[in-house]
């Protein structure tokens, strides 16, 4: 991989290269072969039917038979002596031997009954036309496609909203600071006018070629990714028109009826979120309508043996898969640890525990696992139930799995003890094992792969600044304030590795080893395609602490961006921070719109816009409101307390 396009784009970890499904052709030959295939279907299930019940009758003599009725119990076999369970042998308690020979001859009698009814409606079939045939096949489908057609428009339960506080505003009070954020709002203006005339229900914008763009982790469908990702931001700056032009899209053309392989957690974290951020803010219903319908979408992907989400789902089909690059088929600690935030909201507007309980499920399994050192590898083998290969990364591959633990807890009004007791135990692990201090004073977030520690540090790694900070408060042993500064040292880093190219633009990675402190080495990591990380931590680290520097820090960094990313068609990555001349990769990415040029907004606004007492931030920025006892009518429903 060496080019940015096929390099991580958002939510911390590695697409790869999608190379499309198989074509076939198409033939007239292919409506009469169905026919005929219709017609051998039902004779083959018809001698299935008859055949393999005479095969799996139960039989006497070889096996002892039990009713499964309600009366009976299956008591796991405990050894007397030794008082384990041995869960292989089973004491069957229930009624004698003379009720299991009849209710043997009953079931018997229903299967003769079940085969003679199957004859004659295979019979009854035979005799009909083909015309007849393609009407009753017509008639299963009009029936299947309205039921889905019924599942989808379910009217979703009212619930009591909560309390939309500092939505709007946040003007400062500074002449220099109102211009600087003007900017920042005409930035946006800028990227979303060009996507909309050159992009407009593409996922993605060209800027310089000037057409649509799309990468695998959206499938081959257009849906308008970056349409979904910007309307917080667009309806938080004020830009009501341009949020309406988005919302109609939406109501017109947002289909998830599509045959087309998603990642669920891009989908999780960009439509889901930015949904049900667009309908926190707004109150507009037909947001939270497809947020739902969408969340729908991407339950089959839990349908593993160990309830561990499959990284890709099919949301036509349903079939799910695992990116062929994951240490052996594992999912990845970053993707299925990334899901809490959103599925509990979806539990909470829908009254469905079946969001809730499928993020718990994945927090009680990984709390019964073993852990290296404490750390958790990035890998984890849905199948088995097994870590995969031995790396830990705080950047790509495991990062925003940490950031939910502590959103968890802030989400739920600080009453989820459980998510905070893992994410200061989590913590800990990684300042023992993780956090190093260069020879020139640099603090920094290593990788931890098979027993060694490697120096180096992501982009994606920047946002655990910011997330030091966020969880100062409520940390263990009084520790508020050193988790603080450790926030503020990760800052300082990042601005380096910001401060130390040629365009002022931080790069994908960066090492310390002896003399290179904060540089990226490889050609293949000096790239930036218009992340997020070091804004959010300038951003969390202003509101915490108002240190100019931070405002000053994210002003840099916004007139690079202008200067070297800015093209007359939107904005653009570049391939190398250290050239001073910019090479574009063409791709303005949806979460620039979505994160980078919202947290440049918010660091020079007011504290009053979207209060982090009242507010929680996914990993892709969308706010989502605290849920307080106050504001839920799901009593008894944990996934609101």
């Amino acid at each position: 991989m060496t080019t940015p396009a096929l390099l991580p784009l958002s939510g911390r970890r590695i697409p790869p290269l999608n190379l499309g499904p198989p074509s076939f052709p198409h033939h007239r030959a292919t409506l009469r072969l169905s026919e005929k295939f219709i017609l051998l279907l039902i004779l083959s299930a018809f001698i299935t039917l008859c055949f393999g019940a005479f095969f799996f009758l139960p039989d006497s003599s070889k096996h002892k038979r039990f009713d499964l009725g309600l009366e009976d119990v299956l008591i796991p076999h405990v050894d007397a002596g030794k008082g384990a369970k041995d869960p292989g042998v089973f004491l069957i308690h229930g009624p004698d031997e003379h009720r299991h020979r009849e209710e043997e001859e009953r079931l018997r009698n229903k299967i003769r009954a079940d085969h003679e009814k199957a004859l004659e409606e295979a019979k009854e079939k035979l005799r009909k036309s083909r015309e007849e045939i393609r009407a009753e096949i017509q008639t299963e489908k009009n029936k299947v496609a309205q039921a889905m057609k019924t599942k989808e428009t379910r009217v979703l339960p009212p619930v009591p909203v909560p309390q939309r506080v500092g939505v709007s505003g946040g003007d400062p009070e500074d002449a220099e600071i109102r211009k600087k954020r003007d900017k920042i709002k005409e930035m946006m203006k800028h990227a979303w006018d060009n996507y909309r005339t050159y992009g407009w229900g593409h996922n993605e914008l060209r800027p310089i070629a000037r057409k649509g763009h799309s990468t695998n982790i959206f499938g081959s469908s257009q849906m308008g990714a970056t349409i979904v990702d910007a309307l917080d931001t667009l309806y938080i700056m004020g830009l009501h028109d341009e949020f309406m032009d988005g919302q109609r899209w939406i109501e017109d053309n947002l289909d998830f009826s599509v045959n087309s392989e998603v990642s669920v957690f891009e989908v999780n974290i960009r439509f889901i979120g930015g949904l049900l951020a667009a309908y926190y803010l707004s109150g507009e219903e037909i947001f939270k309508t497809k947020a739902v319908q969408l969340a729908e979408k991407l339950l089959p992907a839990f349908n593993t043996p160990t309830g561990i989400p499959w990284a890709m789902v099919n949301l036509k089909s349903g079939v799910g898969r695992n990116w062929g690059w994951a240490s052996a088929g594992s999912s990845i600690l970053a993707e299925f640890g990334t899901l809490h935030m959103e599925f509990v909201h979806l539990s909470y507007l829908t009254g469905d525990l079946t969001y809730y309980n499928k993020v718990m499920h994945i927090r009680k399994l990984l709390q019964k696992m073993e852990r290296p050192n404490g750390l958790y590898p990035n890998y984890l083998n849905p199948r088995t139930g097994r870590w995969g290969q031995y790396h830990t990364s705080v950047g790509g591959l495991g990062d925003s799995f940490y950031e939910y633990l502590l959103k968890a807890w802030l989400m739920s009004d600080k009453t989820d003890h459980e998510a905070r007791r893992m994410y200061d135990d989590a913590v800990e692990a990684i300042e023992k094992h993780l956090i190093k201090k260069s020879r020139g004073g640099l603090v920094f977030i290593g990788e931890w792969k098979n027993g060694h520690l490697e120096r180096k540090m992501g982009h994606l790694a920047c946002f655990a600044g910011g997330m030091f900070a966020l969880g100062a408060d409520g940390s263990r042993k009084d520790k508020a304030g050193h988790y603080l500064e450790l926030g503020a040292e990760i800052a300082r880093t990042c601005h380096e590795s910001y401060d130390r190219t040629a365009l002022k633009l931080g790069p994908e990675s960066f090492k310390f080893d002896g003399a290179v402190e904060a540089v990226a080495v490889r050609q293949a990591e000096k790239y930036y395609i218009l992340r997020p990380e070091v804004i959010e931590t300038y951003w969390y680290l202003w509101r915490f602490t108002h240190d100019p520097r931070y405002r000053q820090w994210g002003w840099e960094a916004a007139l690079a961006i202008e200067k070297s990313c800015r093209v007359s068609g939107g904005f653009s990555g570049v391939k190398d921070v250290y050239s001073p001349t910019p090479a574009h990769d063409d791709v303005q990415q949806s979460f620039f719109l979505a994160e980078t040029l919202k947290y440049l907004y918010l660091l020079f606004s007011g504290d009053d816009l979207l209060p982090l007492d009242h507010w929680v931030f996914n990993t892709e920025a969308h706010p989502l409101p605290v849920l307080r006892l106050a504001n839920t009518t799901l009593s008894g429903n944990p996934a609101v307390r």
